[in-house]
């Protein structure tokens, strides 16, 4: 019998595969990554043995205790999914292929600032608040070109598109359009036609909504708890931070 993670990888792809002939899309063109917030090792490496090679952890610290453990660490790629602090950025480069969560200007200075020290650049997305929740991060859908536009000039950065986190406990048609709002910021982006951006991703979805974002035109979905089933805090605890930390 497959282990548990197993079984629930087969289902997510399986609804995966659903949203994307539901609209039209090549399942090719969407990618499943796969969120450990505290999430074991043993769990992880069951996916990894799965076939899965994307992983988005939301924690610096959890990324740091995690990436040395996956044996197979070669063949996994790591992104930083969640909120990420100035002083956090010289750690987090280390171990991650690709930023979600860039959401103002000074945090694209300092990221710059450090990979021009490590002489090397890194693909990020641009974090917009499409549900206008003064709890969550993220710029304002107003400000998204102007901060992509900025974000632009630091040549160690390329953006390659969009993330943002669907309404929670909201009702479908609220979370459908904060992903359809995503979307039409992604296109009006891209016929700027911005040096070192391509929009080519937008990263939306998690597990309780990411068919809807297949629908509405994710490349990146995040998925965790219907691959490794309820953790023992609730998405709040990493999405909705009440207090925010600002720096």
């Amino acid at each position: 019998m497959d282990h548990p993670v197993e079984e629930n990888l087969k289902m997510v792809r399986k609804q995966m595969a659903l949203a994307c002939k539901a609209s039209g899309r090549n399942i090719t063109d969407v990618k499943l990554l796969l969120a450990t917030k505290t999430v074991p090792l043993e769990k992880l490496q069951v996916a990894v043995q799965a076939g899965e090679k994307l992983f988005g952890e939301n924690k610096v610290q959890e990324l740091r205790d995690k990436y040395p453990l996956m044996e197979q660490s070669k063949a996994v790629e790591w992104h930083f999914i969640g909120h990420l602090q100035t002083n956090k950025v010289k750690e987090v480069v280390k171990y991650v292929t690709m930023i979600h969560s860039v959401d103002r200007l000074k945090l694209g200075q300092v990221l710059h600032d450090q990979l021009v020290k490590e002489q090397r650049t890194m693909d990020i997305l641009v974090q917009i608040n499409t549900s206008y929740e003064e709890s969550k991060f993220g710029a304002s859908p107003e400000d998204a070109v102007e901060l992509v536009e900025q974000l632009s000039r630091f040549d160690t950065l390329h953006v390659k598109g969009l993330m943002t986190i669907g309404k929670l406990h909201a009702s479908t048609d609220e979370t459908r359009q904060c992903f359809r709002l995503l979307k039409q910021l992604s296109i009006q982006i891209r016929e700027r036609n911005i040096p070192r951006v391509d929009m080519e991703m937008l990263s939306m979805g998690m597990s309780g909504d990411f068919s809807m974002a297949i629908e509405e035109g994710a490349t990146i979905v995040r998925v965790g708890t219907n691959v490794f089933g309820p953790r023992y805090v609730p998405d709040e605890y990493y999405w909705n931070e009440h207090t925010k930390i600002e720096d």
